[in-house]
């Protein structure tokens, strides 16, 4: 009895599998299409598709009246999720890219940061007050026409005694370093 029992049951499962095979073939392209439209890429139309068609074979077939109409709104669903799973994975991404780089540097390195930033202010404050105001409002995002204004000076003349400051600071913070240009 068990042998015959054991058959039957394999038989089932055979044009089980035969059926639904029959059925992924017939609306696999159907679904791929209503995939693409939403994922615009072939590969991933592809790959959710299969999973439609996984739901599908874990689903009670005899329960679906429609079964084109379960199969597009699966796929839709289904492709969706995709997009939204995927956002959430891109922004944990980028938040890791912003606050891994804060979190990950050694003590060493806050440190060369704290060296280089003494270096520039010592290099800062051996010029003089001038090209000191000229650079910081420069790098402050001031225009021309504003740094000319508040240090009193024609806005031609402002590139120039720019440009001199600027390889004034240069070799202030070499020399303090002690290196040569």
């Amino acid at each position: 009895m068990e042998v015959n029992a054991g058959l039957s049951e394999n038989n089932n499962n055979s044009s089980n599998e035969e059926s639904f095979q029959l059925l992924f073939q017939q609306h696999y392209p159907l679904v791929v299409r209503k995939i693409l439209v939403i994922v615009k890429e072939q590969s991933i139309a592809e790959d959710i598709a299969q999973e439609v068609f996984v739901k599908l074979f874990r689903t009670d077939r005899n329960a679906i009246i429609n079964l084109p109409a379960w199969l597009t709104k699966v796929a839709v669903t289904t492709a969706y999720n995709h997009i939204r799973t995927e956002k959430r994975h891109c922004a944990r991404k980028d938040k890791q890219k912003m606050f891994g780089n804060k979190a990950a540097s050694s003590v060493e390195d806050k440190y060369m940061e704290h060296e280089d930033i003494d270096e520039v202010q010592k290099s800062l404050m051996k010029l003089s007050e001038r090209d000191r105001e000229l650079l910081i409002m420069k790098f402050s995002g001031y225009s021309y026409e504003e740094i000319g204004r508040q240090i009193g000076i024609e806005i031609g003349s402002v590139g120039t005694l720019l440009a001199r400051a600027k390889q004034r600071f240069k070799q202030s913070y070499m020399e303090g370093r002690g290196e040569d240009q």
